[in-house]
C-alpha cells in the first residue's frame, strides 16, 4: 500500500495551504502536489475536516480552483480588480454547502457532508473571499526561500517573519549562512 501522502500546513490560512500544493510555484522545480483524485482525497483527508472523504473528486477542477484562489489573492496583494473568470470561479465554489458539524456517539465532533471535497472546496474559496477583503491581507508574506514561493500569514507580534515554515526554508537560509561564514 503506498504512503499516505504528506502536504504542507501552516501557511496560517486554508486558502494559503491550499495554493501550497502547488509547490516552488515559478520556479524551474515547481511540483504539482494534486495530479489526481486519489492525491486530491488526500489533501481534504488530511487539511480539511472531512477525514473520511472518499470518492472520484476533479482534481482538474480543484486545480482550477486553487489557480484562481491564488490571482485573487495576488490581485488583491497589489490592490488590483481581480479578472472576472478567476472571480467567477472562487465565487462559484464559495456557494456550494460547506461541511456540518456533529457529534459522533463516542461524543467526538466530527464533520459531515454529501461531497466532503466539494464542501472543503467552499470552505477555501470562502476563506479566500474573507482573506482578500479582510486587514489581515496587509499581513501576507512571500517566503523569503529563493526556491519557494509560498505565501503565509505573519501573525508575529512585530510583523517580521520572513520565512514560511523555520523548520524548512528558514532552517535551510539559516544552514547556508553558516556555510558562507566557515567556508
Amino acid at each position: 500500500m503506498p504512503a499516505t501522502p504528506r502536504f504542507r500546513q501552516g501557511a496560517g490560512r486554508p486558502c494559503l495551504d491550499f495554493v501550497r500544493t502547488l509547490r516552488h510555484r515559478g520556479s524551474p522545480d515547481v511540483v504539482e502536489e494534486l495530479p489526481d483524485a486519489e492525491a486530491l482525497l488526500a489533501w481534504v483527508r488530511q487539511c480539511g475536516p472531512c477525514a473520511d472523504a472518499t470518492g472520484q473528486p476533479d482534481s482538474a477542477h480543484a486545480r482550477d480552483l486553487r489557480e484562481a484562489v491564488h490571482a485573487l489573492i495576488t490581485a488583491a496583494r497589489a490592490g488590483r480588480t481581480p479578472d472576472a473568470h478567476s472571480r467567477d470561479q472562487v465565487n462559484s465554489a464559495a456557494a456550494h454547502p460547506v461541511p456540518v458539524p456533529r457529534l459522533d456517539p463516542a461524543g467526538r465532533l466530527t464533520w459531515r457532508a454529501d461531497d466532503p471535497v466539494r464542501a472543503t472546496l467552499a470552505l477555501v474559496a470562502r476563506d479566500t473571499l474573507d482573506l482578500v477583503t479582510s486587514p489581515a491581507l496587509t499581513r501576507l508574506r512571500n517566503c523569503a526561500g529563493p526556491a519557494c514561493g509560498a505565501l503565509f500569514l505573519d501573525t508575529s507580534r512585530p510583523g517580521n517573519r520572513r520565512w514560511c515554515s523555520m523548520g524548512t526554508c528558514g532552517n535551510r537560509a539559516k544552514k547556508e549562512t553558516l556555510r558562507g561564514r566557515t567556508g
